[in-house]
């Protein structure tokens, strides 16, 4: 999340009447068993001793009799979450379809989507006959005024807002908008760098021996799309793509600059564009992308802005039209003849993320049902899976974890009382989602065909651009939701001083409101502390009540929470992810800070939550043991290297073995485990990092 950050999109349908044979529908997945403590131990590992490595204590034995799935890259209760809500969906779709729904409701539209996409005959038929119409526009590219036109009509609303800092995208640019950093009340447009396939810059810039790998085989494999899409040159365009490709990784920011929210509160004014980033011709290019109305754009990596716009006025027209040309087949490569949704996934699945087998048809169908008709899909999933009791009974727990935090802000000695107030006043006014939004986005202009994979998904990618534009003719909608219902994550939102946390995180393992209490606030007490901290992270930190960007903090405090968080960054430095390859810890602080303050004021809260009176020994485990291992338990998993590799390259979150460790920096464990000093984790009290 902007908490358990592994954003897996799950949940619609798996089809019509009598699909669910045919396409080989698996049992629902089921969370491992646990005893009346709510501790799986079975998955624990006793030979362990729990301050040399807490996660592999807590989930050793798991580990070792785990196999990662050949159709994913990772496995863990995240990811079984994602197979139970994928399944309960498709059975709810199962249903629906059986009620013959009416035309142009979403029901059909659900439907409809679905089939198309596994409609492979189809799909086969029309060959690349749907993407023709974005080819011959490449095609017809001429002058600098005509790329700068398509360049502008290729831009998106594309930009993942959980992780904007790290947004990646083949289009040159993408579109972010929400409210202006400097000015709550109205929307602002945001612009940031894009223009790349592979998961980051540093695939094509890195010297480690691994990427320099992939390098080569990612020039194989555009070679190898192209001849597929009848290029007769394709070994010679492949290299001029790449070439392109790596200049415009040189030209991007890097992932510490882009998450510097101050570089990114840069403001100009639409005639300053040809100024200040010179080669891409500016008035065009807003006018294709229907921006031409607006006065001002934040532009959020500026330097990266600059160096993609001298690009586009010194690379070659024919080395543009190439890239363009290869981004297009390699984006809508998923939704073409099996040939390219193979030679696709054989590069980004099996390659980059070592994953030797493609999910099921079915499973990617409900994927992308899931992400283009998000809202549609999530009405019928809270409608069956998300009851009142259980949003009440969480809304509680966050009621709880809110004034817990709100007190512990009390208890900070060295804050002055001018940071103080600003930071309660902040905590009064979190807005904290549970569940489902208060309202519904509407597909009501969407066309949906049951024979037309390529084009719903592009009709739908173009709803959701036409959505973001809107919004700059409109209020600040300070509720607005940025997930779905049937997203296994949750987020913080520091523009609008808000918490999403959608309804199917909110089950077992990770919640389960018949469990015991230190188990729950272990595991979803810990990721709502976690969502909390982020208001006050430090990038959350920057943001005042009414999320606007503005310093609230003394320069005493400033220094002081510097401070802490920079023995932080050294601490997760020294974590050595893969062999000689270590956590970046500057690149991770936000979520590190998150991890370290929401599990102290979750520990806080189960405490509270007991009134005085001692936690219950249960199943031989006293309450703050169950607590401790509920959490370490809530990141048991297992990666395959090359994903791990991507992650550590283009993550803001530390491995998830290294994140169950940051509970050596609570008092509480060392006492509940018997932790020694020389044990490997073993931090002197002084080490122990306490930021909130």
């Amino acid at each position: 999340m902007h908490g358990l950050r592994r954003i897996l999109v799950t949940a619609v349908l798996a089809g019509l009447t009598g699909m669910a044979a045919a396409m080989g529908a698996e049992p629902a997945a089921t969370a491992p068993a646990t005893d009346r403590s709510g501790i799986d131990f079975a998955g624990m590992d006793h030979a362990i001793m729990p301050g040399d490595d807490f996660f592999s204590y807590a989930n050793g034995s798991w580990v070792s009799r785990t196999q990662v799935p050949a159709d994913r890259s990772s496995t863990g209760p995240t990811q079984d979450l994602e197979e139970l809500t994928e399944q309960r969906t498709a059975d709810l779709i199962r249903n629906m379809a059986k009620t013959h729904p009416a035309a142009g409701s979403n029901d059909r539209k659900i439907a409809d989507y679905y089939a198309a996409f596994m409609d492979e005959a189809a799909i086969e038929k029309r060959g690349l006959a749907p993407l023709q119409p974005e080819l011959d526009r490449i095609a017809a590219i001429r002058t600098r005024e005509d790329l700068a036109r398509v360049l502008g009509s290729e831009l998106r609303a594309d930009v993942d807002p959980i992780n904007a800092t790290n947004f990646q995208t083949s289009n040159l640019f993408g579109l972010f908008v929400t409210q202006a950093l400097e000015d709550p009340a109205h929307n602002m447009a945001y612009l940031l760098q894009g223009g790349l396939a592979m998961p980051s810059r540093d695939y094509y810039l890195s010297q480690d021996a691994d990427m320099a790998g992939y390098r080569s085989k990612y020039r194989a494999y555009v070679v190898a799309l192209l001849k597929l899409a009848g290029t007769t040159d394709a070994e010679a365009q492949a290299d001029s793509i790449i070439a392109l490709e790596t200049k415009i990784a040189q030209a991007q920011e890097n992932l510490v600059d882009s998450e510097d929210v101050h570089k990114a509160a840069t403001v100009w004014r639409a005639g300053e564009f040809a100024q200040k980033a010179p080669g891409l011709d500016w008035n065009v290019y807003f006018q294709a992308a229907h921006l031409g109305d607006q006065k001002q754009v934040d532009v959020w990596q500026p330097g990266g802005i600059i160096g993609l716009a001298a690009l586009v006025g010194s690379a070659s027209i024919d080395s543009w039209k190439q890239l363009l040309r290869y981004h297009a087949l390699d984006d809508a490569a998923a939704l073409l003849p099996k040939a390219y949704a193979d030679l696709h996934f054989g590069f980004y699945g099996s390659t980059l993320e070592g994953t030797p087998q493609q999910a099921a048809r079915w499973k990617r169908a409900v994927d992308a049902t899931s992400d283009d008709l998000g809202d549609a899909v999530g009405q019928v999933y809270v409608k069956h899976y998300f009851p009142p009791s259980s949003k009440t009974k969480l809304q509680a727990m966050v009621k709880n974890l809110l004034a817990t935090f709100d007190e512990r802000i009390d208890t900070l000695a060295w804050m002055t009382p001018a940071t103080r107030a600003e930071a309660k006043r902040k905590i009064a006014t979190l807005r904290v989602g549970v569940g489902y939004p208060d309202s519904w986005r509407s597909y009501a202009t969407l066309t949906v065909q049951p024979d037309d994979a390529l084009g719903n998904h592009q009709r739908a990618v173009v709803l959701r651009y036409q959505y973001a534009l809107a919004k700059l003719s409109q209020p600040v909608d300070h509720g607005e939701w940025w997930m779905t219902p049937q997203t296994v994550d949750a987020v913080n939102l520091p523009l609008q001083n808000a918490l999403n946390f959608p309804a199917a995180i909110l089950q077992p393992p990770f919640y389960d409101p018949a469990a015991d209490d230190a188990a729950n606030y272990g595991a979803t007490g810990a990721t709502i502390g976690h969502e909390i901290s982020h208001s006050f992270d430090n990038t959350g930190a920057d943001f005042n009540a009414q999320g606007k960007l503005e310093n609230w903090w003394t320069a005493q405090d400033a220094a002081h929470f510097k401070a802490d968080t920079q023995k932080l960054v050294e601490q997760y430095n020294h974590y050595e992810a893969l062999p000689g390859l270590f956590v970046n810890g500057q690149q991770t602080l936000g979520e590190n800070i998150a991890d370290v303050a929401g599990l102290a004021v979750a520990y806080a809260a189960y405490h509270r939550s007991l009134h005085g009176k001692p936690a219950p020994v249960i199943d031989g485990l006293t309450g703050d043991q169950r607590f401790f291992l509920a959490y370490a338990q809530s990141w048991r998993g297992k990666i395959r290297d090359a994903a791990l590799r991507q992650q550590l390259a283009t993550d803001v979150h530390a491995p998830d073995r290294i994140r169950a460790q940051a509970v050596r920096n609570m008092d509480g464990w060392y006492d509940a485990f018997q932790v020694q000093s020389g044990q490997k984790l073993y931090l002197t009290p002084d080490e122990r990092v306490k930021i909130w």
